[in-house]
């Protein structure tokens, strides 16, 4: 009778314990969060010198740290930022190679070599890092201090306006049609530190860019920063008028600096990366290293990312078709 009993009792409740075994097991690996047992690859698809670059390098450091394997930062600029964006594309989902991006990764379906196939529906979105207002940068060679001066001259003289990627390309197309600038001609670079120095030396009248790399020879007096175009001033930059306050309505510009990874990457692996950066970020030297760039953090799920894209996406497809990027 007491075997019958027992044997009662096992049928009755070994599945719920069973169960219970299971839910354990389960919990426990949900609560051991994916980091890396190699390097990881963090592609930058700029040269380096601008704030991409500078952004990607401070987040790095900190991330090989937490995660005790190296973060590797691999520079692959050319064709406006398509080269190295593919290399991550064409990576394997697993979290050892990841993107760092701009918002001009959202204006790369519109041009034609594309035939209209967009990247970013091959990336998985990640997490932003931070963000930045651009800025219309000028040569101090010229003597003009303030936004209408530099309209009024390119009135009346040849001028030219630099650009390193798709998203200043359509701003400095913007501008021209703003103020009437028929023949403002738009010189392509392939990163912001030649176009830097072209403004240093006079060969370029200004450009739009990232305040990052201007930042330091602004402060130097080598060239101006004349707006910067966020809704409120920049906190690196205090003295610098905003757009809106310079006179130039409706030139709202922030860019994100994003991480992304190739399409396919399990959900788990997104959110694991995401927080070990938000971790990296309350770090000291990070957050100085962000201040320096002129950057302000911005660290989000992967969920809150895709929002902010989505956003972006629809702003700039609204520019570009008013400002084609190939004719």
């Amino acid at each position: 009778m007491f075997d019958t009993s027992l044997r009662s009792l096992a049928r009755r409740w070994l599945p719920a314990l069973c169960a219970a075994c299971g839910l354990g097991a389960a919990t426990t690996q949900a609560q051991t969060a994916w980091a890396p047992q190699r390097p990881v690859t963090l592609v930058v698809p700029y040269n380096p010198g601008g704030g991409t670059d500078a952004t990607a390098r401070a987040v790095a450091s900190r991330l090989s740290v937490l995660w005790k394997q190296p973060v590797l930062v691999e520079n692959l600029g050319g064709a406006d930022g398509l080269i190295g964006t593919r290399r991550v594309i064409e990576a394997a989902p697993d979290g050892y190679t990841l993107l760092f991006q701009v918002p001009s990764l959202l204006l790369m379906k519109y041009q034609r070599s594309l035939k209209a196939i967009d990247p970013v529906t091959r990336l998985t979105p990640v997490t932003a890092v931070a963000t930045s207002p651009t800025a219309l940068v000028m040569t101090a060679t010229l003597p003009f201090k303030t936004l209408p001066e530099l309209i009024a001259h390119c009135r009346t003289r040849p001028c030219n306006a630099g650009s390193g990627e798709n998203s200043s390309k359509v701003r400095a197309q913007k501008f021209a049609a703003d103020y009437q600038l028929r023949d403002l001609a738009v010189v392509n670079y392939k990163g912001t530190s030649p176009i830097v120095g072209d403004l240093v030396s006079g060969n370029l009248t200004m450009a739009f860019t990232g305040i990052t790399a201007a930042m330091p020879l602004h402060k130097a007096g080598r060239v101006r920063i004349l707006v910067t175009n966020g809704e409120q001033r920049a906190q690196a930059l205090p003295e610098v008028p905003t757009s809106l306050e310079a006179g130039w309505p409706d030139s709202y510009s922030v860019t994100w600096y994003g991480m992304f990874a190739p399409q396919g990457t399990p959900p788990a692996i997104a959110r694991a990366i995401a927080d070990a950066t938000r971790e990296a970020g309350k770090d000291a030297h990070v957050r100085e290293a962000l201040a320096v760039a002129g950057a302000e953090p911005a660290f989000t799920s992967p969920a809150a990312f895709e929002t902010m894209i989505r956003e972006d996406d629809a702003r700039l497809a609204a520019l570009v078709k008013r400002f084609p990027l190939e004719d």
